[in-house]
């Protein structure tokens, strides 16, 4: 099967070259991001492999069926960059990689949590220019703390398997609880009972309508003074305009995120020889109590090789009429 491949890195080839081996996809690799503008590099394919920031509304989709496409397979758990209605109408299907590796991301979480904790960042710094002093370097037990999980599918099971370690309490949010974290003791509340009662809050859920800026100024509002907020799901969970409040007002005490609500043209690409013109982002990194990674949570070998492998499976599926197991379908 002749796929595109879109939005790509060296690493990406290098582990869908070594997973294709005996597979007999046909497979080219794209550095450009796939959208309406893009599309037209789709054409002599059947088929187009995209991530994250890829761009596939109404336009784009209606010039990848212009072109023959069929299938759109996306290498990474979230749908949301999908019009999935267009897909329908232009007879196009949609696969997704659901589960990669939970851990991956959920211990990217903690390593955002203990670095803003205890600083280790700017302990590195320091002790590079041979200044050992630990002024301004204070920071928290983790243990007994009230940890409050948004979203408990397997990523955020795994993140809360990780705090229980730590001998933190956790308290969870979801429209669908998990009967395992049940089973382990963990009691769901309301949102609003979440937001006050926890010192740590990591963000697990799919961004959809619903989830859309979830954490908004209200929110923010409701939060205990101090907290430490965690977003390694998706940027636009978080109001940018009301974190950049809520940390100036010194009502938010931490930020740690791993994605971003404007990262697409952003993330994934060596800007540091050019001006960063997002006033939102560049307000976000002048606060000394934040942390930003690049959407990293998922970069680890464990997870590309799930990813890589994953993706071809349901190319395979497809391409041999079987059932798409990882198929998304848009629902009226």
């Amino acid at each position: 099967m002749k796929v595109a491949f879109f939005s790509t890195k060296s690493y990406d080839q290098e582990y869908f070259e070594k997973c294709n081996q005996g597979t007999g996809h046909d497979l080219s690799f794209f550095e450009t991001s796939l959208n309406k503008h893009t599309a037209s590099l789709s054409n002599g394919f059947e088929a187009v492999c995209v991530f994250v920031n890829d761009t596939l509304d109404k336009s784009t989709i209606e010039k990848l069926s212009e072109n023959g496409i069929k299938l759109i397979a996306l290498r990474c758990a979230g749908f949301n960059n999908v019009d999935l209605e267009a897909a329908a109408a232009n007879d196009i299907k949609i696969v997704r990689v659901p589960a990669y590796s939970p851990q991956a991301v959920a211990e990217h979480a903690v390593a955002l949590i203990l670095t803003l904790n205890r600083k280790t960042h700017k302990a590195y710094n320091r002790v590079r220019e041979n200044n050992f002093s630990l002024e301004r370097l204070i920071g928290f037990n983790l243990y007994g703390k009230t940890v409050g999980i948004i979203g408990t599918g397997i990523i955020g099971i795994a993140f809360a398997k990780i705090m229980l370690g730590f001998g933190c309490k956790i308290i969870a949010y979801d429209i669908k609880p998990s009967q395992e974290l049940k089973d382990l003791g963990i009691a769901y509340e309301g949102i609003d009972d979440l937001l006050a009662k926890s010192d740590i809050i990591s963000l697990h859920c799919p961004l959809n309508a619903e989830t859309h800026h979830l954490l908004n100024a209200e929110a923010f509002v409701k939060m205990k003074t101090g907290a430490m907020l965690i977003n390694t799901g998706r940027g636009a969970l978080i109001d940018t305009t009301a974190v950049v409040n809520a940390l100036k007002n010194e009502k938010l005490g931490y930020l740690g995120i791993d994605v971003y609500e404007q990262e697409s043209g952003l993330f994934f690409k060596d800007h540091s020889e050019t001006v960063n013109k997002d006033d939102d982002f560049l307000r976000l990194l002048s606060f000394p109590n934040v942390l930003i990674t690049g959407h990293q949570g998922f970069f680890t070998k464990e997870a590309l090789e799930q990813i890589a492998t994953v993706t071809l499976e349901n190319l395979t599926d497809f391409e041999q009429g079987n059932e798409l197991k990882n198929e998304v379908k848009f629902e009226e």
